[in-house]
């Protein structure tokens, strides 16, 4: 819970910030972009293939899953569902294509996520929340924080969509440490690849939207550079070492 405070103060104290000088109502946003990174919307077909492939291994494994798989699994079918809900919320205000994209990628993770919690017969308790709520209370508190500062300018809320990432990122290598078993690893690397597309696209529009260049909020340095430096990721992706990302989200969205 104390890493769920400090980043939710930080971020909090960020959007107080912003909101005093640059309020969504006196705002005047940047020009929309028209042209949108078109990777992301080959993520569905990869996860597609991605599924085929997970059903070919053992619907059940050898004795149970640990606790930590259990526990990776509950979190990441709702932080993806996070992903989600925030880009449809930021579509809905900004009518940036890119948010929109995304999120129907993030879909396609949520399903996938779901499958495997189907196989080992856990409960998706969370299956039947509403855009925008969660059972994970951490993470109800960090999604309206987020569409919080997304709203204050468009600049603002391609800036949470890579924050959304980074964190998604490193938290999905940190899982991945956790676990040997193979259809987890799979599905997991499969979302690597993916969120790594989502972070390059959220980049390349920023930096474009704004003119200035964009600096990673909770990657190393040397992790992001390596991102931006691929190609679009439509096989298996190998996740970088690093921290678990909630527990390092320390720093704020800075302007």
């Amino acid at each position: 819970m104390k890493k769920y405070t400090i980043f939710l103060v930080l971020i909090i104290f960020a959007s107080v910030i912003s909101a005093c000088s640059n309020t969504p109502e006196q705002a005047e946003a940047p020009q929309v972009l028209t042209s949108v990174i078109e990777e992301d919307q080959q993520v569905e077909t990869a996860n597609t293939t991605v599924n085929s492939q997970v059903s070919e291994y053992s619907a059940v494994k050898n004795g149970l899953l640990t606790e930590n798989e259990v526990v990776g699994l509950l979190f990441m079918v709702e932080e993806e569902k996070l992903a989600h809900d925030v880009y449809m919320v930021l579509y809905d205000l900004w009518g940036q294509p890119i948010f929109q994209n995304i999120a129907n990628s993030e879909l396609s993770h949520i399903e996938a996520v779901k499958n495997l919690m189907e196989r080992y017969g856990i409960p998706n308790t969370a299956e039947s929340n509403a855009l925008g709520q969660f059972d994970n209370q951490d993470l109800q508190a960090l999604y309206d924080q987020l569409v919080e500062m997304g709203s204050v300018s468009l600049a603002e809320a391609i800036k949470v969509g890579t924050a959304v990432e980074e964190i998604d990122i490193l938290d999905l290598e940190e899982y991945l440490t956790q676990t040997e078993v193979a259809d987890l690893t799979l599905v997991y690397e499969n979302l690597l690849a993916g969120s790594r597309n989502h972070l390059r696209s959220f980049v390349s529009t920023f930096e474009r939207q704004t003119g200035e260049i964009f600096q990673p909020q909770y990657l190393s340095l040397a992790a992001f550079e390596e991102i931006m430096a691929g190609s679009f990721e439509t096989g298996i992706g190998s996740g970088q070492q690093g921290g678990k990302g909630f527990e390092n989200s320390t720093s704020t969205l800075t302007n």
